[in-house]
């Protein structure tokens, strides 16, 4: 059996409502992400983190998958499928699919702010003095920017095992995840669905599909359930 291996992105979160992570306003949710969104953000205001995050929970709980996530789900009918997602949300794991590595960390999830180890899920909200087994602050299970990408290392021996690489609904602008297209091997079929390819990026061996998310996705979809 062929293994698909996907990367996903914000552009296929937006078609289920969910704001992309960088408007062109260079502001998120109308905040500067240097403020709710990397450690000095944390220590700084641990308040203002929680509320954004907590709204954002909620964002998440309130949206459903849409086709491009169903999509994908439906190619495990013939295919094995890995999804390597920038996205924080569930939406991919709702949709059906089985097999999903977060690399920027889960909503739904919340840790010790002092040891990585201590998960727990979380639909409502986290609040200051909320604490883990450890006595520490509960923080959301999200990668900071200026954090460690801890999942990086399985996504690249993920990469390494495609037959078909697909990148959906990303900009390739955030590191180090932009960068794991260059660890599929030259005869992994490799494609790109975005409704603006990014000319600055070589994609020289891809087949560029510019479309929507879940109009790129019916494509090829269609393509690859001959």
């Amino acid at each position: 059996m062929k293994h698909i291996v996907v990367l996903s992105g914000a552009g296929i979160s937006a078609e289920s409502g969910l704001q992309t992570f960088r408007d062109a306003d260079g502001l998120w949710n109308g905040y500067e992400i240097t403020e709710v969104a990397t450690p000095g953000a944390w220590k700084r205001n641990p308040a203002l983190v929680l509320d954004f995050y907590n709204m954002r929970r909620q964002n998440v709980l309130g949206a459903e998958p849409n086709q491009a996530h169903r999509l994908l789900a439906d190619l495990e009918q013939q295919y094995k499928v890995t999804i390597i997602t920038q996205n924080i949300d569930d939406l991919h794991e709702r949709a059906g699919s089985t097999n999903i590595l977060h690399l920027h960390g889960e909503i739904l999830k919340m840790r010790s702010e002092k040891d990585e180890s201590l998960v727990y899920d979380i639909r409502g909200d986290i609040h200051l003095g909320n604490t883990a087994a450890d006595g520490a602050q509960l923080r959301p299970h999200i990668v900071w920017f200026e954090e460690a990408v801890p999942m990086i290392e399985p996504a690249i021996g993920v990469m390494q095992t495609a037959d078909i690489f697909i990148i959906i609904g990303t900009s390739l602008a955030v590191y180090p995840a932009a960068g794991l297209g260059q660890y599929a091997f030259n005869a992994t079929e490799k494609y790109i669905i975005d409704k603006r390819i990014p000319s600055e990026v070589n994609l020289k061996g891809y087949e560029a599909i510019e479309a929507t998310a879940t109009a790129g996705m019916e494509i090829l979809h269609k393509k690859l359930m001959k």
